[in-house]
């Protein structure tokens, strides 16, 4: 099997053995090698479908955006029928920020398989990417559809809610997607509870903190059966299309708040930790591992080295996971304070949040919760951005407080960073005004 479970084996014993060596070299941490070895074979046999399918995988995993378009490309010339190959297409558009490209190939691979899953997610992408949410949030159903999603979803004899008024039936919201996802889509509880008074939500428990603050919530658990039986459900991601929601029509965040004793215990620790007069910088630079486009929106310490030369800066790293180990290996300029061993929860995160003047992240779920609190939050976004952010904005419907900072290349950290570090110094006043 290749990495996405296809059949290697044929008739030519010749390109399996190539195809099983690429792979095993790729599972065993050696991508540039794989990577060589499957351009050597594809120099040799070009007409091998499944090289140009495995090298398309592999430019991917390396940020090879544009090597990764043209063996689509190439790979679409040679099976114009196959409505993987346009598939795939439409991911390494989006890669590039090639919004028209992408939404082309999802739209021919859906001609040729009008159930494909993956076609309709890729064309919804580009359309809510497009400010086009009408048809946009119809195409996002199809997420529900993606392999991997169906054990989270309550059983087929719940009906879907249509967005109607249960003035006295049970509904239950469940968090389909991840932390962000759930943050940015909790905006429309006060709407649902307008509709359906006895509300319970379904989520994972590192959620509590932030959900608890929603007083429409009558119950939250973190499995749909220990709700009981309810009358309908519904995901988190399906209330914008519920909603009618439209590029103007986004509503405003829930203002969300630490709880004050721990607010006031965090900012009494940073008062203790950062000198006098330095500007208090939150520094997130790796998001979660298992995202699966955790490749381009995550970066090392390093790249953010040059807001260490940025006057009278204090860094206060809220970086949790594997990524706290490059702390070690810091020696820059600005203090840099290591926080996440001590961030327990969002109940600490938020309290955090709120001792900061300003925070400076990748794309993570923290960015959602610091612009859910109206915390000046800037992002710096890979150069094919997720949707949410749209197109060439350096602001957000979804939470005013949060600036954008995009890549003009894929993986082009150091031009971004050295944007941030410039409004930094340039901008100080204005954070303050907003905080």
């Amino acid at each position: 099997m290749d990495g996405a479970g296809r059949n290697v084996t044929g008739s030519n014993p010749a390109v399996a053995d190539v195809l099983a060596e690429t792979i095993r070299r790729q599972r065993d941490g050696d991508a540039d090698g794989a990577l060589a070895m499957l351009e050597a074979a594809i120099a040799a046999a070009p007409d091998v479908a499944r090289y140009h399918r495995l090298a398309n995988e592999l430019y991917r995993q390396l940020g090879r955006h544009l090597d990764a378009r043209a063996t689509a490309q190439r790979l679409v010339a040679m099976r114009p029928d196959d409505p993987t190959a346009h598939t795939e297409l439409a991911a390494a558009c989006g890669n590039l920020s090639d919004i028209a490209g992408m939404r082309d190939a999802a739209e021919r691979a859906i001609a040729l398989a009008p159930d494909l899953a993956a076609a309709h997610f890729s064309r919804g992408a580009a359309l809510l990417a497009s400010g086009d949410f009408a048809e946009g949030w119809r195409e996002y159903e199809w997420r529900l559809q993606l392999p991997g999603t169906a054990g989270g979803i309550p059983p087929a004899e719940w009906p879907r809610w249509d967005g109607g008024a249960i003035p006295h039936g049970r509904l239950l919201l469940f968090a389909d997607q991840g932390r962000g996802d759930v943050i940015q889509f909790a905006r429309y509880i006060p709407w649902v509870a307008a509709r359906c008074p006895d509300l319970t939500i379904c989520c994972p428990r590192e959620m509590w903190p932030i959900l608890r603050q929603f007083p429409e919530l009558r119950l939250i658990v973190q499995h749909w059966h220990e709700a009981g039986r309810c009358d309908a459900f519904a995901p988190l991601g399906s209330l914008p299309l519920l909603a009618g929601t439209r590029l103007d029509t986004i509503p405003p965040p829930v203002l969300l708040r630490a709880e004050p004793a721990r607010a006031a215990a965090w900012r009494a620790r940073l008062d203790g930790l950062v000198p006098r007069g330095y500007r208090r910088i939150g520094l997130i630079w790796a998001g979660n591992s298992a995202h699966t486009a955790d490749g381009e929106r995550s970066t090392q310490l390093a790249s953010f080295m040059q807001l260490a030369s940025v006057a009278d800066v204090a860094l206060l790293a809220l970086q949790k996971g594997p990524a706290q180990s490059e702390i070690g290996g810091y020696f820059g300029r600005a203090p840099l304070f290591n926080l996440g061993p001590r961030i327990h929860d969002f109940d600490d995160t938020m309290a955090v949040l709120e001792a900061l003047d300003v925070l400076v992240s990748v794309d993570t779920g923290v960015v959602h919760l610091a612009g859910a609190m109206g915390k000046p939050t800037w992002v710096v976004l890979p150069f094919g951005a997720d949707w949410r952010w749209l197109l060439d904005r350096d602001d957000s419907p979804w939470y005013p407080s949060v600036r954008l900072f995009r890549q003009p290349a894929p993986r082009a950290w150091a031009p971004t960073v050295a944007q941030v570090a410039a409004a930094l110094g340039q901008d100080y006043p204005a954070i303050l005004t907003m905080a």
